[in-house]
């Protein structure tokens, strides 16, 4: 099999656009004639095409909330059970762990102002931020992923060569929106556990200070949309931060944890709210799965 490409495929730059999915599998944009998503479970998402086949899906143009596959049934299109989190849903999760940059198309059927009028076009790369399971429109549970478009002078994956300047070129403001967080919020609570984790108790020592890692229990952002307040932030080392947002563990209402043995250090001084502690058990836990 030909070498999965995470990033753009030669020739075909965003914006091109294409009459079918044949065309598109042939030129290697999206190397699936029917699934929605391309790629491995062990190597990660390719591309997605929004094509209107999921009715959970949500598009903002930069921003995407993407649901993914399985659980219909063949016949009729409709949700008829859970979705598993094998194949192609684990696929998005890689490219979430690991920072694999995603392609994503769009068909004329999907029902976006950001669609094609016919066919499908090619709209660039986004970055799967955060994946989640939650109970969908028809009752079942389905898997759901945030896509965030990745700036064109960013995009990973690119030959970046540097030319002669040309300064009579015009400079262009770029403005971009995003969530600014109370670092001070973070810092509080990272000085009150004096940065040992909670978790495991590690403290890293570096040259410039003691180093440790805030982690928001409710997602900020849309569609968690978690406060960034004190009630919502841990003190974790790196390694329980990832096993923490990838969905690996969590923390039960009595504050043991869960896929780790011990029980979460708190604070006198510091509150977490069980009801964010829920949220997480709820969507964001996954636990560890066998590779098939």
């Amino acid at each position: 099999m030909t070498k999965r490409i995470f990033g753009h495929v030669p020739g075909y730059p965003e914006g091109s656009l294409f009459c079918d999915r044949e065309e598109l599998y042939e030129a290697g944009v999206h190397r699936h004639r029917q699934a929605g998503i391309a790629g491995s479970q062990k190597e990660g998402a390719e591309s997605i095409v929004l094509s209107g086949g999921y009715e959970d899906d949500q598009d903002f143009g930069n921003t995407i909330i993407y649901t993914g596959y399985g659980g219909r049934d063949s016949k009729t299109g409709q949700q008829t059970h859970d979705q598993p989190f094998t194949r192609w849903n684990r696929a998005l999760a890689y490219s979430s762990q690991n920072g694999l940059p995603v392609r994503v198309i769009r068909g004329s059927n999907h029902d976006s102002p950001y669609s094609p009028p016919t066919g499908y076009s090619y709209d660039g790369l986004y970055t799967v931020e955060s994946f989640w399971h939650e109970i969908g429109k028809s009752g079942f549970r389905i898997w759901r992923f945030r896509l965030v478009r990745i700036s064109e002078h960013f995009a990973p994956g690119q030959l970046i060569e540097e030319e002669q300047a040309d300064y009579s070129v015009k400079r262009q403001e770029v403005r971009v929106v995003q969530i600014v967080r109370d670092t001070a919020k973070a810092k509080e609570i990272k000085a009150l556990y004096r940065y040992k984790c909670q978790m495991c108790g590690t403290r890293l020592k570096c040259p410039a200070g003691p180093y440790a890692e805030a982690a928001h229990v409710r997602p900020l952002g849309v569609p968690h949309s978690g406060p960034d307040s004190a009630d919502n932030i841990l003190c974790l080392c790196p390694n329980h931060h990832v096993l923490f947002d990838n969905g690996a563990i969590s923390i039960a209402e009595d504050f043991s944890l869960i896929g780790d043995p011990g029980n979460l250090t708190v604070h006198r001084n510091h509150h977490i709210s069980k009801e964010h502690l829920a949220y997480h058990r709820e969507h964001l836990l996954v636990g560890f799965y066998e590779d098939l």
